[in-house]
């Protein structure tokens, strides 16, 4: 299966290209692709997305994507919960471990998996400690310096 983030290009491009009334539709565009997902998944990706749902009249309703104010707005909320439960972040590799403040884990590491960084492969939350994948071949310091572009103010 193709990687996460070309598949999430893929339905954003399906969805500003064509008018798309359900998941079902969806679903045969990208099969067209080569992507086979399921329909769980592609609801996570809608979810993530924060594609909704415009009324066309009588016709239905069709899925649309938020604007690029709402989507900034979305990312704020996002880099708040981050900085509220940040503490340090160390590397290894590809490999890094976010400190968190106790219980904020699963908040700092869903701000990290919804700020849409692209070097980012996945996270794993505990209760103070997020496990942070990298894409193979993106540095720790690499990783850094697009966060701050993001986060000017992040402390190591």
């Amino acid at each position: 299966m193709k990687e996460r983030h070309i598949r999430l290009k893929a339905i954003k491009r399906i969805i500003r290209n064509n008018r798309i009334s359900s998941q079902e539709a969806l679903l045969g565009y990208l099969q067209e692709e080569g992507f086979n997902v399921t329909q769980a998944t592609l609801s996570r990706d809608l979810k993530l997305l924060k594609v909704g749902k415009v009324s066309q009249g009588e016709s239905g309703y069709y899925y649309t994507l938020p604007g690029e104010e709402e989507r900034k707005e979305s990312e704020r909320g996002y880099i708040q919960d981050f900085q509220r439960g940040y503490v340090s972040i160390e590397f290894s590799g590809n490999v890094g471990v976010v400190r968190t403040l106790s219980g904020h884990a699963d908040s700092v590491a869903l701000a990290l998996d919804n700020m849409n960084m692209e070097e980012i492969l996945g996270t794993i939350a505990g209760d103070d400690t997020v496990m942070l994948v990298l894409r193979e071949g993106v540095t720790g310091e690499e990783f850094l310096t697009k966060l701050r572009e993001k986060i000017p103010d992040l402390e190591e």
